[in-house]
């Protein structure tokens, strides 16, 4: 074969120009993203109880979710989160499976269960891991915010026509309502209990079909429709009528909002109040050109928009992806042309052109394959190719070089071409066929992090596996070509002089190989004791350990953990103080750079990726940084220095500064715990939690078992039958004012709201209003609450997790692979910690 193609141009030129062809065709085709794409083969299914706390979630509905999953087929671990009013179950299906049929199966399971409350909502059932954050477009505006989120729902519309942007999710509101508030005084007034008013409103406020009317002529739809559809047509909604027949309207008696549910779910950039559109991507898509489509749409749209609304682009993932493939190719034509110049020293310039050819041809043709199975440009894909740069370029040299050695014997161009490449090929076979048994097992690790780097050998493989073929097809016919073209140029002075000093070198280095040989046993020690030094270093921990290194990002989080209950006052309060401490980090680092360190902050109240919960005593500051390309320091630097900024913040259960985007690995810190005793739970997390804290480098430990809001325990009193009322009576009247009654659902324009009745604000914010809280009696007297009721504090759990039907806690943190080392940690663990606690 290889004596054919030197002697056939054609053959050769043809076989590179189809490498370099399919390639080209198929480099616009391939899927760019941050990381590969993990198959999660896990289901989620989310069961709403409104009011519930997590205790009674985990006995309604988590215990007969798992009573009911359990005999699947095929399920390798059952996890189910207990919040308050709301149960979540993560079932996760072995690799070997079937998910298609495992959906059904859960879909099946699920519908079976007929134990649930009857206050719960429909399950939700979701296929998790499917897609992938791209960037977020901060929408700000001086508005009120309902008008801030109509516009933002019309933007939204916008943005998914285009075909170029596939998922797009509004942040930073929470569920849209016209809210009907009644004071405790109208109450006891009207003598009617907010249950009743929901059944009224109910009643009246109607969008229903009422069948056909059919006649000779013609036939005619029949539609009874009084649905009302905002606050001012709600309040003319007639509620009641009087003793001499006034009709009494729901205006007159309560006060109708056009509001969000939850007031701590809000959004601030950079101090401005924000919608978030979140642009997402599902496993086709290329992260890139989505990233393109977003940008040409915003451009298109601050033409339209007034001048007072503002589109900026914040929390990019796509530009890792953009560093590293800018990295790719900076280091592949700086390799090129070192390359290049070594080789135009040795051999000429027509020679070492056609030895770096080897590398665009390889990379151009291993693309076709890469996209055939279904390899994306990511950031491991990067590693493999950077990999891939050395070793392909070895085998080139090392052919180039035997060729040219048999042209120093006096052999003719095709002749020293063809036996130049016989005397090395099984060499460069050895080395391919060695480095094809070091990376292969890669491919069969198993799980997540299996899936992750089984790129790493699938991109090096069909990288070197086509380098092999340009070595061996194509690069002896044109290196003999330039052989005989070189041979009737002279040779430059440059290089001849380069020539003569090398071959001293060369003179020299054969005296010290000589000395060497004769020496050879105190030099084989030397070596040996080198080698026991290195691996010392390594048990010792001089050097660290992590499981996978650390993806440097321009995205950095701190997110705070209140006691729950805080207010959300209070919450502002400390996220103000970290804005401020990180203004400060900011000015420290501005006399290094042209550009501000930091480039945006957003503020997200009642968010917190750590706590798996919501609530006012939750906030996430988010800081867009300049990129790591730009940067001199690391993001831990950073986290480090605002850390320290911060101080001490007694008020707060946690404040985790990181980066948002957790390592391929993991947590560097996942450790479980399990018992179904909730008190012995804690204190063992605890106790752990404060064994690693110990370490230097440990950082955000904190566990998923936590104090909950403080509740009021109610127990009816006897007597309270005799005057006529029952628990159910109390309860649903209680339920009523606190949480709220939904009447109805309605869709107004672009928006689904919610048309709730509750107590009023103010009649419902003091300990004293509950105490007097007056339960309506049928008679339409009224009734203090704590005559009729007995009140006990109490506390539960914020959240209870289970794990295979067992209670769970676990405990996650991170560790800064240059202060510690994460091995020497696990064993500690392992030997110190748990033989102690044991």
């Amino acid at each position: 074969m290889v004596r054919f193609f030197a002697q056939h141009p054609t053959a050769a030129n043809l076989l590179m120009l189809l490498l370099i062809l399919i390639g080209l065709v198929t480099i616009p085709d391939l899927k760019r993203e941050t990381l590969p794409e993990i198959k999660t083969h896990e289901v989620e299914v989310k069961v709403v109880y409104p009011g519930a706390t997590p205790g009674d979630v985990e006995q309604k509905i988590c215990r007969p979710l798992e009573d009911k999953i359990e005999g699947i087929s095929f399920i390798e671990e059952i996890r189910c989160e207990s919040r308050q009013a709301l149960g979540i179950a993560t079932v996760k299906m072995l690799e070997d499976g079937d998910f298609r049929v495992f959906i059904e199966d859960i879909n099946s399971a699920v519908d079976e269960i007929d134990s649930f409350p009857e206050d719960t909502e429909e399950p939700i059932i979701l296929e998790l891991g499917r897609t992938q954050d791209v960037v977020t477009v901060a929408l700000t505006a001086d508005i009120k915010r309902q008008e801030l989120k109509d516009l933002a729902e019309d933007i939204k519309q916008r943005m998914l026509r285009d075909p170029g942007i596939p998922l797009v999710e509004i942040e930073g509101f929470s569920q849209r309502q016209f809210q009907i508030q009644i004071s405790q005084p109208r109450l006891r007034q009207y003598g009617l209990s907010l249950q009743d008013i929901a059944n009224r409103v109910a009643g009246q406020n109607l969008d229903l079909p009422a069948g056909e009317l059919t006649t000779n002529a013609r036939d005619y739809q029949i539609r009874f429709n009084d649905e009302r559809l905002s606050p001012q047509e709600l309040a003319d909604l007639i509620i009641a009528k009087g003793e001499h027949g006034n009709e009494i309207r729901l205006g007159d008696i309560a006060t109708v909002h056009d509001r969000f549910e939850k007031d701590e779910e809000h959004i601030l950039y950079d101090g401005k109040p924000a919608a978030f559109l979140k642009v997402r991507k599902n496993s086709r898509d290329d992260s890139l050109r989505v990233l393109h489509e977003v940008e040409t749409f915003i451009a298109k749209e601050r033409k339209h928009l007034p001048a007072q609304v503002g589109f900026h682009l914040t929390q990019d993932f796509t530009s890792i992806v953009t560093d590293r493939i800018n990295l790719l190719i900076t280091n592949a034509w700086q390799g090129l042309v070192l390359v290049f110049g070594v080789m135009w020293l040795f051999f000429g310039s027509r020679y070492a052109f056609w030895v770096i050819m080897g590398l665009p041809v390889s990379f151009l043709a291993s693309a076709f394959f890469l996209a055939q199975w279904g390899i994306s440009i990511n950031m491991l894909s990067m590693v493999a190719l950077l990999l891939a740069l050395g070793i392909l370029m070895d085998d080139a040299i090392v052919i180039s070089e035997s060729i040219g050695h048999q042209i120093g014997l006096g052999k003719p161009p095709l002749q020293a071409a063809i036996d130049g490449t016989e005397r090395v090929a099984r060499g460069v076979l050895s080395s391919f066929i060695t480095t094809l048994c070091i990376f292969i097992g890669l491919l069969f690790i198993m799980g997540d992090i299996g899936q992750m780097l089984k790129t790493i050998p699938i991109v090096l493989i069909s990288v070197i596996s086509v380098s092999l073929i340009e070595a061996f097809l194509i690069l002896p016919y044109h290196l003999q070509h330039s052989l005989e073209k070189t041979g009737k140029e002279s040779t430059p002075k440059i290089r001849k002089l380069f020539l003569h000093y090398f071959e001293l070198l060369h003179a020299r280095v054969d005296k010290w190989i000589i000395i060497l040989i004769r020496y050879r046993y105190p030099f084989i020690g030397s070596v040996i004791g080198l080698f026991i030094i290195s691996v010392s270093m390594l048990v010792s921990g001089i050097v660290k350990f992590s499981a996978f290194p650390d993806t440097e990002g321009d995205i950095l989080q701190a997110r705070i953990l209140m006691p729950v209950g805080t207010s959300l006052a209070e919450t502002e309060r400390i996220a103000e103080l970290l804005t401020d401490s990180l203004a400060l980090v900011n000015q420290a680092y501005r006399s290094e750079y042209e550009e501000p360190v930091v480039k945006a902050v957003t503020v997200s109240y009642g968010m917190n990726a750590d706590a798996f919960e919501k609530g006012a005593h939750l906030a996430t500051v988010s800081v867009d940084l300049l990129t790591a390309e730009l940067r001199r320091q690391s993001l831990n630097q950073i986290a480090r220095q605002w850390r320290e900024s911060i101080g001490e913040i007694p008020e707060a259960l946690n404040i985790s500064i990181k980066e948002p985007m957790t390592s391929p690995a993991g947590r560097a810190i996942y450790i479980r715990l399990q018992s179904d005793n909730l008190k012995q739970l804690s204190l063992a997390s605890h106790q752990l939690q404060g064994w690693l804290k110990g370490y230097p480098g440990v950082s955000n430990v904190i566990d998923d078992l936590r104090p909950g809001k403080p509740e009021f325990t109610l127990h009816i009193k006897p007597g309270a039958y005799a005057l006529g009322l029952d628990a159910h009576t109390i309860a649903t009247q209680l339920r009523a004012a606190y949480q709220g009654v939904e009447v109805l659902e309605t869709t107004v324009n672009l928006e689904t709201y919610e048309v709730t009745v509750i107590l009023a604000e103010e009649s419902r914010d003091e300990l004293s209003d509950f105490d007097n809280f007056p339960i309506i009696h049928p008679g339409g007297q009224f009734i203090p609450l704590s005559t009729v009721a007995e009140i006990v504090p109490t506390r539960n759990y914020s959240r209870i997790n289970r794990i295979n039907s067992q209670r769970a806690v676990t405990i996650y943190g991170d560790i800064d692979a240059q202060v510690n080392n994460t091995q020497a940690i696990i064993n500690d663990l392992k030997t110190g910690f748990l033989s102690d606690f044991q």
